[in-house]
């Protein structure tokens, strides 16, 4: 005996919208929230974002009809400390998430926390041990937790060498699926799934079209996990969600290649690793998807999210901004650029260098960027100091800092600034056992 299940393919009923819709949005008291975020995303292999290959086919067409942030700017490339940046929107030194055993301090106001308390049902899906409740991700969920593995298709390959992560991004999205068929029309939700499979390199044998070599593989990995996001916006569809639902996309950090002679992640501030995706899909669709020209951070997610839902704001002491009034000024059709005082505003990457060494001395990399340039000073792989300044006009490539000494100085004195910057509240320092030592060990990285 055999059985053919035949279902219908799942339609998007959203309605038309425009800055009308957009605005209505504050008011109304069943918008959802699914936020996705995908690890390792760097925006510049992202067909959304312009790159020649196909490798966002449905984040495309999501983008197409919704808001992209056109030049977003992730504030490290490490993930706690990029998470810890985006989660509080402030910097990660005045977040206090610098070192590998740093923890949030409960005196910052998370998102989950304010969504909870305005009466959403909060849960997190997560498979990244920097983010595990222990250091303080957990706050205002329900419920957070790593889903088990499951079964994984033999046919499934990972390229990154010391990865030993188990299962893939389809236990997260089975957990997150059960999740809305018992709660998606109960109660209000906000439901963030932390997704691993690109970081990974996770790829199959219907995404390896782009080549063998570990740079193609990263683009099969980002096109597979693209199929993976539209089965469960697909789930949306089927239950009716979409149009109550806002789904955001968005990343840690992104992934170098050996550009400036650099490979991964966590090791230095350059485009190649702090350029990260923002999109944001909402209950109904635009007609022509709104791209904010101007540059945006990783703090500005939630102040933006916040605005759109009517929400009150995580504090008056946070770095980032909303940008609400420019998402509504290009949904009219009205220049959507920032003032002169906003254009001047810097926007900031941060890394300590040791953050794995135990009690180690602060060895700072960052980057600052204005709407001409971007600077960046470190250590190169061998400790000694770098310092580069490059030309976003003429694509970030070259080092032009003996064409540009007044401007270098400029940034020199504004990069003393930040590093001088305070935590907001004191952070703890949490002892890990071995246990959880070889849960960070998994995700491929040198730990004492």
């Amino acid at each position: 005996y055999f059985t053919i299940k035949i279902e219908p393919t799942p339609s998007d009923r959203r309605p038309p919208g425009g800055a009308q819709e957009i605005e209505a949005l504050a008011a109304r008291d069943d918008t959802n929230l699914l936020f996705v975020l995908v690890d390792t995303m760097r925006s510049k292999r992202m067909s959304a974002y312009g790159y020649e290959r196909p490798t966002t086919p449905f984040l495309d067409g999501l983008a197409k009809q919704g808001i992209r942030f056109g030049w977003n700017i992730s504030q490290s490339s490490w993930t706690k400390s990029s998470m810890a940046s985006l989660w509080t929107s402030r910097t990660p030194l005045r977040a206090g998430i610098t070192k590998f055993d740093d923890t949030l301090s409960k005196e910052l106001v998370m998102p989950a926390e304010i969504l909870s308390d305005s009466g959403f049902k909060t849960v997190g899906l997560i498979r990244n041990g920097w983010v595990n409740p222990s250091f303080g991700f957990d706050q205002g969920f329900e419920r957070y937790y790593k889903p088990l593995g499951g079964y994984q298709d033999p046919a499934i390959q990972r390229v990154r060498p010391n990865a030993q992560l188990g299962g893939t991004d389809e236990s997260i999205v089975a957990d997150a699926t059960e999740f809305l068929r018992i709660h998606g029309h109960s109660s209000r939700w906000f439901l963030y799934i932390h997704l691993m499979d690109v970081h990974e390199y996770t790829y199959d044998k219907e995404s390896a079209q782009f080549g063998t070599g570990v740079s193609d593989i990263y683009d099969n990995s980002i096109l597979r996990e693209d199929w993976v996001i539209s089965t469960l916006y697909d789930f949306l569809k089927r239950l009716n969600l979409l149009g109550k639902t806002i789904v955001v996309l968005a990343s840690d950090h992104g992934e170098a290649f050996g550009e400036r002679g650099y490979e991964g992640h966590a090791r230095e501030v350059f485009p190649e690793t702090t350029e990260t995706p923002v999109i944001i899909s909402l209950p109904f669709k635009l007609s022509r998807g709104i791209v904010l020209p101007t540059r945006t951070t990783n703090m500005d997610i939630w102040p933006t999210l916040f605005d759109l839902l009517g929400l009150p704001a995580q504090g008056t002491d946070i770095d980032g901004r909303s940008h609400l009034e420019e998402i509504l000024a290009l949904a009219r059709g009205e220049a959507g650029g920032r003032g002169e005082d906003a254009q001047a505003e810097l926007s900031v990457a941060f890394l300590d260098e040791n953050w794995g060494v135990p009690g180690g001395e602060r060895s700072p990399a960052i980057s600052l960027v204005s709407d001409e340039f971007r600077y960046v000073r470190g250590s190169d792989w061998n400790g000694r100091p770098i310092e580069t300044l490059l030309s976003v006009r003429e694509g970030q490539r070259d080092n032009v800092i003996e064409a540009y000494p007044d401007q270098a100085e400029a940034f020199r004195k504004k990069a003393k600034e930040f590093l001088g910057q305070k935590a907001a509240f004191k952070s703890e320092v949490l002892e890990l056992d071995e246990m959880q030592l070889d849960q960070l060990r998994a995700l491929g990285y040198q730990l004492p």
